[in-house]
Protein backbone atom coordinates (compact mmCIF):
# COMPACT_ATOMS: atom_id res chain seq x y z
CA UNK A 1 0.00 0.00 0.00
CA UNK A 2 1.25 3.78 -0.63
CA UNK A 3 2.32 5.88 2.08
CA UNK A 4 0.54 8.90 1.51
CA UNK A 5 3.20 10.66 3.09
CA UNK A 6 6.23 9.61 1.61
CA UNK A 7 8.77 10.81 -1.06
CA UNK A 8 6.89 8.68 -3.47
CA UNK A 9 3.63 9.88 -3.46
CA UNK A 10 5.05 13.67 -4.20
CA UNK A 11 7.04 12.33 -7.04
CA UNK A 12 3.75 11.19 -8.10
CA UNK A 13 1.62 14.10 -7.58
CA UNK A 14 4.43 16.28 -8.79
CA UNK A 15 3.78 18.58 -12.02
CA UNK A 16 6.26 18.76 -14.87
CA UNK A 17 7.82 22.19 -13.13
CA UNK A 18 8.27 20.34 -9.72
CA UNK A 19 10.26 17.27 -11.49
CA UNK A 20 12.12 19.59 -13.51
CA UNK A 21 13.43 21.46 -10.45
CA UNK A 22 14.08 17.81 -9.13
CA UNK A 23 16.20 17.14 -12.40
CA UNK A 24 18.27 19.97 -12.22
CA UNK A 25 19.19 19.05 -8.41
CA UNK A 26 20.14 15.73 -9.96
CA UNK A 27 22.38 17.21 -12.40
CA UNK A 28 24.20 19.58 -9.66
CA UNK A 29 24.45 17.13 -7.27
CA UNK A 30 26.46 14.75 -10.07
CA UNK A 31 28.35 17.74 -11.79
CA UNK A 32 29.50 18.53 -7.87
CA UNK A 33 30.69 15.23 -6.52
CA UNK A 34 31.93 14.71 -9.64
CA UNK A 35 34.46 17.48 -9.25
CA UNK A 36 34.73 16.66 -5.79
CA UNK A 37 35.97 13.13 -6.89
CA UNK A 38 38.13 14.12 -9.59
CA UNK A 39 39.78 17.27 -8.50
CA UNK A 40 40.44 15.80 -4.88
CA UNK A 41 42.17 12.84 -7.11
CA UNK A 42 44.39 15.00 -9.24
CA UNK A 43 45.40 17.27 -6.62
CA UNK A 44 46.36 14.53 -4.29
CA UNK A 45 48.86 13.15 -7.01
CA UNK A 46 49.94 16.58 -8.27
CA UNK A 47 50.77 17.88 -4.87
CA UNK A 48 53.27 14.36 -4.81
CA UNK A 49 54.67 15.17 -8.16
CA UNK A 50 55.51 18.69 -7.43
CA UNK A 51 57.09 17.72 -4.06
CA UNK A 52 59.79 15.32 -5.74
CA UNK A 53 60.16 17.45 -8.77
CA UNK A 54 61.30 20.77 -6.71
CA UNK A 55 63.37 18.22 -4.71
CA UNK A 56 65.22 16.95 -7.78
CA UNK A 57 65.46 20.32 -9.14
CA UNK A 58 66.93 21.63 -6.08
CA UNK A 59 69.16 18.49 -5.61
CA UNK A 60 70.25 18.58 -9.55
CA UNK A 61 73.99 19.53 -10.25
CA UNK A 62 72.95 21.34 -13.41
CA UNK A 63 70.40 22.96 -16.12
CA UNK A 64 70.82 19.95 -18.23
CA UNK A 65 70.00 17.14 -15.69
CA UNK A 66 66.51 19.20 -15.11
CA UNK A 67 65.80 19.04 -18.35
CA UNK A 68 66.48 15.38 -18.57
CA UNK A 69 63.93 14.84 -15.87
CA UNK A 70 61.39 17.15 -17.70
CA UNK A 71 61.91 14.90 -20.85
CA UNK A 72 61.47 11.87 -18.95
CA UNK A 73 59.12 12.86 -17.01
CA UNK A 74 57.07 15.35 -19.38
CA UNK A 75 55.12 18.26 -17.52
CA UNK A 76 52.24 16.72 -15.32
CA UNK A 77 52.20 19.23 -12.94
CA UNK A 78 52.77 23.08 -12.12
CA UNK A 79 56.51 23.27 -11.56
CA UNK A 80 57.77 21.28 -13.79
CA UNK A 81 55.19 23.35 -16.74
CA UNK A 82 56.94 26.40 -15.10
CA UNK A 83 60.65 25.71 -15.30
CA UNK A 84 59.87 24.13 -19.02
CA UNK A 85 58.67 27.36 -20.25
CA UNK A 86 61.67 28.92 -19.53
CA UNK A 87 63.99 26.46 -21.13
CA UNK A 88 61.75 27.05 -24.19
CA UNK A 89 62.48 30.91 -23.59
CA UNK A 90 65.79 30.41 -23.54
CA UNK A 91 66.19 28.06 -26.21
CA UNK A 92 64.07 30.47 -27.98
CA UNK A 93 66.43 33.82 -27.59
CA UNK A 94 69.26 31.50 -28.65
CA UNK A 95 67.83 30.76 -32.13
CA UNK A 96 67.38 34.64 -32.34
CA UNK A 97 70.76 35.08 -31.23
CA UNK A 98 71.73 33.07 -33.90
CA UNK A 99 70.45 35.27 -36.90
CA UNK A 100 66.19 34.38 -36.69
CA UNK A 101 66.00 38.04 -36.28
CA UNK A 102 63.37 39.36 -33.65
CA UNK A 103 60.89 40.87 -36.18
CA UNK A 104 57.96 39.17 -34.13
CA UNK A 105 56.30 40.79 -30.99
CA UNK A 106 56.67 36.99 -29.26
CA UNK A 107 60.79 38.06 -29.30
CA UNK A 108 60.56 42.04 -28.87
CA UNK A 109 62.03 42.99 -25.96
CA UNK A 110 65.53 42.34 -23.71
CA UNK A 111 66.07 38.75 -22.86
CA UNK A 112 64.83 39.07 -19.33
CA UNK A 113 61.71 40.36 -20.72
CA UNK A 114 61.08 37.41 -22.81
CA UNK A 115 62.06 34.81 -19.87
CA UNK A 116 59.50 36.84 -17.64
CA UNK A 117 56.87 37.44 -20.41
CA UNK A 118 57.45 33.31 -20.19
CA UNK A 119 57.14 32.12 -17.19
CA UNK A 120 54.40 34.76 -16.26
CA UNK A 121 52.36 32.78 -19.03
CA UNK A 122 53.42 29.77 -17.27
CA UNK A 123 51.35 30.41 -14.42
CA UNK A 124 48.63 31.94 -15.68
CA UNK A 125 47.92 28.75 -18.00
CA UNK A 126 48.45 26.72 -14.45
CA UNK A 127 46.40 29.22 -12.79
CA UNK A 128 43.27 28.35 -15.33
CA UNK A 129 44.01 24.38 -14.91
CA UNK A 130 43.45 24.65 -11.15
CA UNK A 131 40.80 26.70 -11.37
CA UNK A 132 38.83 23.53 -13.74
CA UNK A 133 35.57 23.49 -12.39
CA UNK A 134 35.46 26.12 -9.82
CA UNK A 135 33.18 28.16 -11.45
CA UNK A 136 30.34 25.51 -11.35
CA UNK A 137 30.94 24.73 -7.72
CA UNK A 138 30.13 28.45 -6.86
CA UNK A 139 27.12 28.21 -9.28
CA UNK A 140 25.37 25.20 -7.28
CA UNK A 141 26.54 26.59 -3.90
CA UNK A 142 24.83 30.02 -4.38
CA UNK A 143 21.66 28.37 -6.52
CA UNK A 144 21.05 25.51 -5.53
CA UNK A 145 18.86 26.84 -2.04
CA UNK A 146 16.91 28.96 -3.73
CA UNK A 147 16.26 26.58 -6.45
CA UNK A 148 14.91 24.32 -3.95
CA UNK A 149 13.25 26.65 -2.35
CA UNK A 150 11.69 27.10 -5.14
CA UNK A 151 10.39 24.28 -5.23
CA UNK A 152 8.93 24.52 -2.06
CA UNK A 153 6.89 27.37 -2.79
CA UNK A 154 5.22 25.46 -5.99
CA UNK A 155 4.49 22.43 -4.04
CA UNK A 156 3.05 24.16 -1.49
CA UNK A 157 1.28 26.35 -3.24
CA UNK A 158 -0.16 23.54 -5.36
CA UNK A 159 -0.64 21.69 -1.97
CA UNK A 160 -3.01 24.45 -0.52
CA UNK A 161 -5.39 24.18 -3.73
CA UNK A 162 -5.94 20.95 -3.56
CA UNK A 163 -6.67 21.13 0.29
CA UNK A 164 -9.00 24.01 -0.85
CA UNK A 165 -10.96 22.31 -3.44
CA UNK A 166 -11.39 19.07 -0.95
CA UNK A 167 -12.79 21.59 1.63
CA UNK A 168 -11.13 19.86 4.83
CA UNK A 169 -8.02 22.39 6.39
CA UNK A 170 -7.25 20.17 9.18
CA UNK A 171 -4.09 19.44 10.21
CA UNK A 172 -3.87 15.79 9.04
CA UNK A 173 -4.58 17.05 5.91
CA UNK A 174 -2.47 19.92 5.39
CA UNK A 175 1.12 18.42 7.39
CA UNK A 176 0.91 15.95 4.48
CA UNK A 177 1.57 18.04 1.61
CA UNK A 178 3.12 20.44 3.21
CA UNK A 179 5.83 18.16 3.96
CA UNK A 180 6.31 16.93 1.13
CA UNK A 181 6.83 20.08 -0.17
CA UNK A 182 9.54 21.33 2.00
CA UNK A 183 11.55 18.21 0.66
CA UNK A 184 12.45 20.17 -1.95
CA UNK A 185 14.79 22.37 0.65
CA UNK A 186 16.37 19.99 2.00
CA UNK A 187 17.57 18.36 -1.84
CA UNK A 188 18.70 22.07 -2.24
CA UNK A 189 20.67 22.38 1.00
CA UNK A 190 21.89 18.83 0.49
CA UNK A 191 23.09 19.65 -2.64
CA UNK A 192 24.51 22.83 -1.68
CA UNK A 193 26.43 22.07 1.06
CA UNK A 194 28.76 19.77 -0.44
CA UNK A 195 29.49 22.29 -3.31
CA UNK A 196 30.08 25.34 -0.94
CA UNK A 197 32.78 23.34 1.43
CA UNK A 198 34.66 22.29 -2.05
CA UNK A 199 34.91 25.07 -3.40
CA UNK A 200 36.16 26.94 -0.33
CA UNK A 201 38.84 23.67 0.12
CA UNK A 202 39.80 23.80 -3.75
CA UNK A 203 40.06 27.66 -3.49
CA UNK A 204 42.33 27.77 -0.33
CA UNK A 205 44.57 25.04 -2.15
CA UNK A 206 44.99 26.48 -4.90
CA UNK A 207 45.98 30.04 -3.54
CA UNK A 208 48.76 28.19 -1.60
CA UNK A 209 49.74 26.19 -4.70
CA UNK A 210 49.62 29.57 -6.95
CA UNK A 211 51.36 30.90 -3.90
CA UNK A 212 54.53 28.63 -3.93
CA UNK A 213 54.72 29.06 -7.80
CA UNK A 214 55.08 32.90 -7.81
CA UNK A 215 57.92 32.21 -5.16
CA UNK A 216 59.54 29.25 -7.35
CA UNK A 217 59.46 31.60 -10.30
CA UNK A 218 61.18 34.03 -8.90
CA UNK A 219 64.16 31.54 -8.23
CA UNK A 220 63.90 29.75 -11.54
CA UNK A 221 64.16 33.65 -13.74
CA UNK A 222 67.40 33.80 -11.09
CA UNK A 223 68.79 30.96 -11.98
CA UNK A 224 68.32 31.37 -15.39
CA UNK A 225 68.99 34.80 -16.11
CA UNK A 226 72.34 34.69 -13.93
CA UNK A 227 73.38 30.90 -13.80
CA UNK A 228 73.33 31.07 -9.80
CA UNK A 229 70.96 29.10 -7.71
CA UNK A 230 69.61 31.56 -5.18
CA UNK A 231 67.04 28.68 -3.36
CA UNK A 232 67.37 29.72 0.47
CA UNK A 233 67.66 25.77 0.93
CA UNK A 234 71.34 25.88 -0.09
CA UNK A 235 73.81 28.02 0.98
CA UNK A 236 76.32 27.54 -1.48
CA UNK A 237 75.87 28.43 -5.71
CA UNK A 238 76.45 25.52 -7.58
CA UNK A 239 77.83 25.23 -11.01
CA UNK A 240 74.94 25.95 -13.54
CA UNK A 241 74.95 24.50 -17.52
CA UNK A 242 77.80 25.36 -19.65
CA UNK A 243 74.83 27.02 -21.94
CA UNK A 244 73.33 29.28 -20.08
CA UNK A 245 76.64 30.64 -18.62
CA UNK A 246 78.05 31.19 -22.46
CA UNK A 247 74.83 33.07 -23.37
CA UNK A 248 75.35 35.07 -19.98
CA UNK A 249 79.14 36.04 -20.44
CA UNK A 250 77.84 36.90 -24.68
CA UNK A 251 75.46 39.11 -23.77
CA UNK A 252 77.52 41.06 -21.14
CA UNK A 253 80.06 40.86 -24.37
CA UNK A 254 77.67 42.24 -26.22
CA UNK A 255 77.03 45.49 -23.97
CA UNK A 256 80.10 46.31 -23.51
CA UNK A 257 80.89 46.81 -26.93
CA UNK A 258 77.90 48.57 -27.34
CA UNK A 259 78.83 50.77 -24.82
CA UNK A 260 82.34 51.77 -25.85
CA UNK A 261 82.93 54.95 -28.13
CA UNK A 262 84.25 54.93 -31.23
CA UNK A 263 87.51 56.57 -30.99
CA UNK A 264 90.29 55.63 -33.29
CA UNK A 265 93.06 55.99 -31.19
CA UNK A 266 91.33 54.18 -28.29
CA UNK A 267 93.23 51.00 -27.46
CA UNK A 268 91.21 47.76 -25.96
CA UNK A 269 93.08 46.27 -23.24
Amino acid sequence: MENPLGFAHFLTHADAIARIVLCLMLIASIGTWYLIATKGIRGFRMQRMSAAFLNAFWEAPNLEAVAARIRENGTTEPFSHLVHHGFTAIEQQNRCADGCGRNGLVNAGAPEELLTRALKRAIDEDKATLEFGQTFLATVASSAPFVGLFGTVWGIYHALIAIGMSGQGTLDKVAGPVGEALIMTGIGLAVAIPAAVAYNHFARANRSTLSQLNSFAYDVFAFLSTGVKTSPMLTDARATSEKVIAMARAQEASSNEDRLPDHPGLAIR
